[in-house]
């Protein structure tokens, strides 16, 4: 990458991997409810990488899908998530990101291209899951919530995701690593009133450049 540097933390633009551990609208790890969960959940805790997958699991499997769980109500943010014990990838992925991020442990999103179907008849969206520093090296992490076909798993070597991409059907992973949720489906998830809405509206690329390459 040009205008970048060699960091602990791997290639990273000159001066901005502090990004990976800032509060935003999104990831406000501030809030009183998160602050309360997270004491709850990592307080007595002292190794970084069993806060990591505590906090992974318990989003993963204690902050259902909002398809999975036909939700009625929308989120966004991080707290609302939590608030509301629900969230599309996205929002899970902000709640991942806030819970550790509030423990000093860079944290970033990635993303995927992926079918909205089991094939490519309805179109794609942008999947969304994170990437954590730990042990010296970004491992990633996806919070989605497992089901029958979908068996993501905290894994510190090779990612064990919820949606391997299937070439055939042009699914893929877009490069890098990204400080900030995907503004285009934050917007779409604010504007949202029930779940058909998403359906109709959710983002299908990424145009932004990532933080890290």
């Amino acid at each position: 990458m040009k205008h970048g540097k060699r960091t602990g933390y791997g290639m990273i633009k000159m001066n901005n991997w502090a990004v990976f551990l800032s509060e935003n609208k999104y990831i406000d790890f501030s809030s009183k409810i998160i602050q309360l969960k997270v004491a709850e959940l990592l307080s007595r805790v002292a190794d970084d990488v069993e806060k990591a997958r505590i906090a992974y699991e318990f989003v993963r499997d204690e902050i259902p899908h909002s398809f999975d769980c036909n939700a009625k109500i929308i989120t966004a943010k991080a707290s609302d998530a939590l608030l509301h014990k629900t969230g599309i990838c996205h929002a899970k992925a902000n709640l991942l990101a806030a819970f550790l991020r509030s423990q000093n442990i860079p944290t970033g999103f990635c993303f995927e291209h992926i079918t909205l179907a089991d094939d490519e008849s309805f179109g794609y969206c942008v999947h969304a899951f994170n990437a954590v520093w730990l042990c010296g090296h970004w491992i990633k992490l996806d919070a989605r919530g497992n089901k029958e076909d979908v068996n993501a798993q905290f894994s510190l070597d090779e990612p064990i995701l919820a949606y391997p991409p299937r070439v055939r059907y042009d699914e893929y992973f877009y490069p890098g690593i990204y400080a900030n949720p995907h503004k285009e489906t934050m917007r779409m998830l604010e504007k949202a009133k029930c779940l058909q809405d998403i359906i109709d509206n959710i983002p299908d690329c990424v145009i932004d450049l990532p933080d890290m390459e």
